[in-house]
C-alpha cells in the first residue's frame, strides 16, 4: 500500500483528525509609549477569543468553564512551553496567578478549546478540549491571560501587566482590576461568557473588543456543545441583515470568522446524519458576485439534524474555519457552529444546481503563489478551477453522464471526471503527466441519500453515471471537493476487463513487479488466491517476480518477529494452487522497525523464481546491515552478496525500504535485479492544498535513495558496460519526479513507462487520477529491441481489488 492511502476508517473521521504542530509563528512583543490607560500590544496572530467562569453554577447549561483560543495570523500558532493563566477580579497581597500549561497549535483562522474546573451543576458537555486544567474561574469577575512560558505571572495592576513582555493576550472581565484598555469585558455571569466579535478584533480594550453573550465553545476540529437539534425552540424568530454570502466573502476565509450571526435564512439543501454530523443550507435570491458562495454547512456536531431539504430556515451560529487536514495543507472548510435553528417552512423548491463540465470548469487549475498560501488571495473562479469549487463551497452542483475515473472503494465514494478537456487513458481514466497537469475536472462523490432508497453504485473506471449527480459541493481530507450527492445519475457499466499480458517467447526471460500491499498470513485465503491468480494468469508466471509489501510472519502484531517464511510459504502455495509453477524464494529479512511501513510488519521486498526457467546466483554475505558490492570486471562482473542489499548503512534510507539486489543468470547469461521500494508520499501536501505549488517534502528522500542506486547501478556498468540491470518496484513516485530523472541521469537506466503511449502511463489511481508510482527499468546493455514492457492492470481501476498496485512486466532477451 502506498503510504499517502493509507487504511482508514469511513468519513465519519472527518472531524477526528485534529491539526499538529507545524511550526511557530511567534512574533516579538512590542513595547508602546504609555497611554492614559495601560495596554500591551495587539496580537496579529494568537488571541483569547472567549471566556466563561459560570461553569456548573447555579442555570448554567455548560459542566465546566472554559477559555478559548483563536489564531488570526496565516501560519500556525505553536503553543509548547505556553500556558493560560488566571488570577482573581481583586487580586490581593496573598493572590497568585494559576496555571495551565499548554501544547499543540492553533491553526491559522482556527479555535482551540481549554476546558477548566467543572461545577456541580449543567447539563451538558464541552465538546472534545484541545487542553484541560483545574481554574476556578469566577462567572462573574477575573483576568485570563495567554503567556509565553508556564512560571506564575507576578503583576497584579494592569499597568504591571502591561508591561510583561511574556503577556501574548490579556482578557479581564466583570470588575476586573487587571485588564487591557479602558475598562474590562462586562456582562460575564453564569449563563454569559465573553467574547471577541466578528474579526476577532484586538485593540487592546476590554471593554471594546469583547461582548457578554450565550458561551460559544468550539475546539479545533470545529466541534461545539450545541446539539444543534434543529428544534427551534431557542431559535431566531426574525432574518438578520447577514446573508450567507457576506459570511463566505470573496476569498477561502470568512470575514465573519469568530462571530456570531443571527438569523441567517436559507433553503435547506442537504442533511448528514453519519459521520460530520449536519445541514446545507442555500440563499435563494443571491448576490452578483461570481465570487462569494450562496451556501455553507451547519455543523451540528453529535446530534443529528432533524431539519428536511426543502426547509426554509433561520439560522444563529458561530463562524468557523474548520481545516480536515490542517497538516496536509488542505483547505479550510467555512461553517456555521453551536446553531440555534428555527424552521419557517417546508417543502419549498432547490436552488437550481451549478453544472459543472468542460465550459464551466477553468483549464488552469489554481494561482501561483511561490509556495505560500492562496488562502487570502480574491477568488478568480473564472480563471481558475480551484477557486472556481471554492467560490460554489456548499452549494448544489451537478454532473451529468460523468465517467467515473477511480473505482468504488469500500468508503462508499467514486470519482468522476467533468470536464472532457482532461487527457483520457485508454480505458476511461483521466492519466496524470505532470505537476503542471493536475487534471482540473476531477470531483469525488459521496451519497447524501439513505441506503434504503438506493445502495451506492459500484463501479469501475470507465462507467458511467448517466443523467444528473446533483448535490451540496463539499471538501474533506481524503479527497477534496465533493459532490454529496442527493441525487445519483444510474451506473452505465463499460464492461471493464482485466488485462492479460503477451505471451513470451521460450528465448524470453520475464521479470515482473507486484505491491501485494501488506500481505501477511492472517489476510484471508481470498486475497492469496487473487494476487496468485494476477501472477498465475494475468502475468503468466514470470520467471521473477520481485514482490513489494511482505510482511512478516505474524504481520502488524509488534512483538520483534522479522521472519517472513510463513508468509512466503502461504504465497508459493497459492501459486501452485492457481496452476504456477514452484517458485522458489530470496530475500533478507530486516532489523525490526527499521524500514518503516505499518509498525510491527516489518515489511521487505523479496523475489519468487522459477527454478525451472531461470537460476539464481547464491552469494553468501548479505546481511540487512551489510551492503551488497561489485567484484570483477567484464563477463566476470559479479556482485559481493546475492542478496544482498544497496547501501544499507545510508542516511537515504532512515525508516525506508532498503533496494534488494540478486544475480540471476538466464541462459548463462547474468541478469542483475534490484527490488525497490523508495519511502512514501507521507507527509506531502495534496494538489488541492491551499499552498501553491504545493510542498512535497518527502520528495528530498527518495531523491537522496534516487542517488545511492544510481551510484550502484553506475559502479555495475563500469565493471561491465553491457551489465545486464533491471530495475524495478514500487519507487512511490512520478516518471517526472526529481527521484525517476536522478535514477535516470546520464542514461544509467531507462524507464520503460516513458515508451509507452502517454494513455497508458499509470499503475495506481489516487484522487481520480491514473498515475505511475511503479516502474521498471532496465540498463544500456538491454537493447530497445530486445526489450518488450507492459503494465498489467487488473486492480487499480476496479471495486474488487487485491492491491491497490497494478504489477508490471518485462520480457527481455539478453
Amino acid at each position: 500500500m502506498t503510504e499517502t492511502t493509507a487504511a482508514r476508517n469511513p468519513r465519519s473521521r472527518r472531524r477526528l483528525l485534529r491539526a499538529t504542530v507545524l511550526s511557530s509563528s511567534v512574533a516579538a512583543s512590542l513595547v508602546l509609549v504609555p497611554l492614559p490607560f495601560a495596554t500591551a500590544a495587539p496580537s496579529a496572530d494568537a488571541v483569547v477569543s472567549e471566556v466563561y467562569g459560570g461553569g456548573g453554577n447555579s442555570g448554567a447549561t455548560l459542566k465546566n468553564d472554559f477559555i478559548e483560543l483563536a489564531n488570526k495570523g496565516g501560519a500556525a500558532f505553536g503553543l509548547d512551553g505556553w500556558s493560560v493563566q488566571y488570577i482573581s477580579g481583586t487580586p490581593g497581597a496573598s493572590s497568585t496567578w494559576s496555571v495551565t500549561p499548554l501544547s499543540g497549535a492553533i491553526a491559522p483562522g482556527g479555535r482551540f478549546l481549554i476546558a477548566e474546573a467543572a461545577g456541580t451543576g449543567g447539563t451538558v458537555a464541552l465538546p472534545t478540549p484541545d487542553a484541560s486544567g483545574t481554574l476556578a474561574l469566577s462567572g462573574t469577575s477575573g483576568t485570563v491571560a495567554l503567556v509565553q512560558g508556564t512560571a506564575p505571572l507576578t503583576c497584579k495592576t494592569a499597568a504591571d501587566c502591561a508591561a510583561d513582555t511574556r503577556i501574548r493576550d490579556l482578557v479581564g472581565f466583570g470588575t476586573a482590576v487587571v485588564h487591557e484598555g479602558s475598562a474590562s469585558a462586562a456582562g460575564a455571569s453564569n449563563t454569559a461568557s465573553v467574547a471577541r466579535g466578528a474579526g476577532l478584533p484586538d485593540t487592546d480594550d476590554n471593554a471594546a473588543d469583547l461582548k457578554a453573550g450565550v458561551p460559544t465553545p468550539v475546539n479545533s476540529k470545529g466541534e461545539t456543545a450545541d446539539a444543534g437539534d434543529g428544534s427551534g425552540a431557542t431559535g431566531p424568530t426574525e432574518p438578520g441583515t447577514v446573508r450567507i454570502h457576506d459570511v463566505q466573502g470573496n476569498t477561502r476565509i470568512s470575514p465573519k470568522a469568530g462571530s456570531t450571526i443571527p438569523g441567517i435564512p436559507g433553503i435547506v439543501t442537504g442533511v448528514r446524519t453519519t459521520g460530520s454530523k449536519g445541514f446545507w443550507i442555500q440563499d435563494a435570491t443571491p448576490d452578483a458576485d461570481p465570487a462569494t458562495s450562496e451556501a455553507i454547512f451547519v455543523y451540528t456536531g453529535s446530534a443529528a439534524p432533524t431539519v428536511k431539504v426543502g426547509d426554509s430556515v433561520l439560522v444563529t451560529a458561530k463562524v468557523t474555519e474548520y481545516y480536515p487536514s490542517f497538516t496536509g495543507g488542505s483547505q479550510s472548510v467555512t461553517e456555521l457552529s453551536a446553531p440555534k435553528t428555527t424552521v419557517l417552512s417546508s417543502g419549498n423548491p432547490l436552488p437550481a444546481a451549478v453544472r459543472l463540465d468542460g465550459r464551466s470548469i477553468p483549464a488552469a487549475y489554481a494561482p501561483e503563489a511561490a509556495g505560500a498560501t492562496i488562502e487570502n488571495l480574491p477568488l478568480q473562479p473564472a480563471a481558475y478551477a480551484l477557486d472556481l469549487y471554492e467560490s460554489l463551497e456548499g452549494m448544489r452542483v451537478e454532473v451529468a453522464d460523468a465517467r467515473v475515473v477511480q473505482a468504488t472503494d469500500k468508503y462508499g465514494e467514486l470519482w468522476v471526471d467533468a470536464s472532457c478537456e482532461d487527457p483520457a487513458t485508454r480505458r476511461g481514466g483521466v492519466v496524470y503527466l505532470g505537476y503542471d497537469r493536475p487534471n482540473t475536472g476531477r470531483l469525488m462523490v459521496q451519497s447524501l441519500i439513505p441506503a434504503a432508497e438506493g445502495a451506492f453504485p459500484v463501479a469501475n473506471v470507465g462507467d458511467r453515471l448517466t443523467g444528473t449527480t446533483a448535490g451540496p459541493l463539499d471538501y474533506n481530507q481524503f479527497g477534496g471537493y465533493t459532490v454529496a450527492a442527493t441525487t445519483m445519475g444510474a451506473l452505465k457499466d463499460n464492461g471493464l476487463k482485466r488485462e492479460v499480458t503477451a505471451r513470451p517467447l521460450p528465448s524470453e526471460a520475464t521479470i515482473a513487479t507486484y505491491n501485494v500491499e501488506n500481505l501477511d498470513p492472517s489476510d484471508p485465503d481470498e486475497k492469496f488466491a487473487q494476487l496468485a491468480q494476477g501472477i498465475v494468469t494475468n502475468l503468466r508466471s514470470p520467471d521473477v517476480v520481485a514482490l513489494e509489501e511482505i510482511q512478516d510472519d505474524n504481520g502488524a502484531v509488534n512483538d520483534g518477529t522479522v521472519t517472513a517464511g510463513a508468509t512466503v510459504a502461504k504465497f508459493v502455495a497459492a501459486i501452485k494452487a492457481a496452476g504456477g509453477p514452484a517458485y522458489e524464494w530470496r530475500s533478507i529479512d530486516p532489523v525490526d522497525g527499521k524500514d518503516g511501513g505499518e509498525p510491527g510488519g516489518n515489511i521487505r521486498q523479496g523475489f519468487l523464481f522459477n527454478p525451472a526457467r531461470i537460476s539464481f546466483t547464491d552469494i553468501p554475505g548479505g546481511d540487512a546491515t551489510t551492503a551488497v558490492d561489485v567484484t570483477g570486471t567484464g563477463k566476470a562482473t559479479a556482485l559481493t552478496a546475492s542478496p544482498g542489499r544497496i547501501d544499507p548503512g545510508n542516511e537515504a534510507w532512515t525508516t525506508s525500504r532498503k533496494p534488494l539486489v540478486g544475480q540471476f543468470s538466464f541462459k548463462g547469461k547474468p541478469v542483475f535485479v534490484i527490488a525497490n521500494h523508495f519511502n512514501s508520499k507521507g507527509g506531502d501536501q495534496g494538489i488541492d492544498s491551499r499552498f501553491q505549488a504545493p510542498t512535497r517534502s518527502s520528495e528530498v528522500q527518495r531523491t537522496k535513495q534516487a542517488a545511492v542506486e544510481h551510484a550502484f547501478v553506475a559502479k555495475l556498468l563500469a565493471a561491465d558496460p553491457g551489465a545486464r540491470v533491471v530495475s524495478l518496484g514500487d519507487f512511490n513516485d512520478y516518471q517526472f519526479s526529481p527521484a525517476l530523472q536522478t535514477l535516470t541521469e546520464g542514461g544509467v537506466l531507462r524507464d520503460l513507462v516513458n515508451e509507452l503511449p502517454a494513455s497508458e502511463r499509470y499503475s495506481y489511481v489516487y484522487q481520480g487520477n491514473s498515475q505511475v508510482l511503479d516502474h521498471i527499468l532496465v540498463s544500456p546493455g538491454l537493447k530497445r529491441q530486445h526489450v518488450d514492457y507492459d503494465v498489467v492492470h487488473v486492480n487499480s481501476e476496479f471495486a474488487a481489488q487485491a492491491s491497490d498496485h497494478d504489477p508490471q512486466i518485462v520480457r527481455i532477451k539478453p
